[in-house]
C-alpha cells in the first residue's frame, strides 16, 4: 500500500499512464518542470518491486519513452512469480542444509586436483 504522502502527491501532480494486468498503476508528472519527468508505480496490494513486469520496468527506468505494452506478451514469456527468498517455498539446491543436507554422489566424471608433492 502506498503511503499517504505518495497518494497525495499522485492526486495533486500525477497523471495516470496505464495499468498492468496485475492492477498496478503507473504515473508520471503532469507538468514538464524537470528535464526528466518523475515516473512511479502504485502497487495493487503488497508493494513488491519484483511485481513490475518487464514492459513497465523499462518505462519506469527511462529506458523506453513509452510503455512496451503495445508489443504484447510473447508465448514464451512466463507469468510473474513472487520473490520467495526467505520463505518456506524458497528454492534450496540439492545438498543444502535446510533441504536435508544430502546430495547424490559424483558420477565419476569428476577428478579432483592433487598438488604435485615432488616439488
Amino acid at each position: 500500500m502506498a503511503t499517504f504522502g505518495t497518494l497525495m502527491f499522485t492526486w495533486v501532480k500525477g497523471k495516470l499512464v496505464g495499468m498492468d494486468p496485475d492492477g498496478n498503476r503507473y504515473y508520471t508528472e503532469r507538468s514538464q518542470s524537470r528535464p526528466r519527468q518523475r515516473r512511479w508505480v502504485i502497487y495493487k496490494g503488497k508493494s513488491e518491486a519484483s511485481r513490475v513486469p518487464a514492459e513497465w520496468h523499462a518505462w519506469l527506468h527511462h529506458t523506453s519513452p513509452a510503455p512496451l505494452n503495445a508489443v504484447g506478451r510473447k508465448p514464451w514469456q512466463k507469468s510473474h512469480q513472487p520473490n520467495l527468498t526467505g520463505s518456506a517455498q524458497a528454492y534450496l539446491p540439492p545438498g543444502h542444509d535446510l533441504a536435508g543436507g544430502r546430495r547424490d554422489r559424483a558420477t565419476g566424471d569428476y577428478e579432483p586436483w592433487v598438488p604435485d608433492s615432488s616439488k
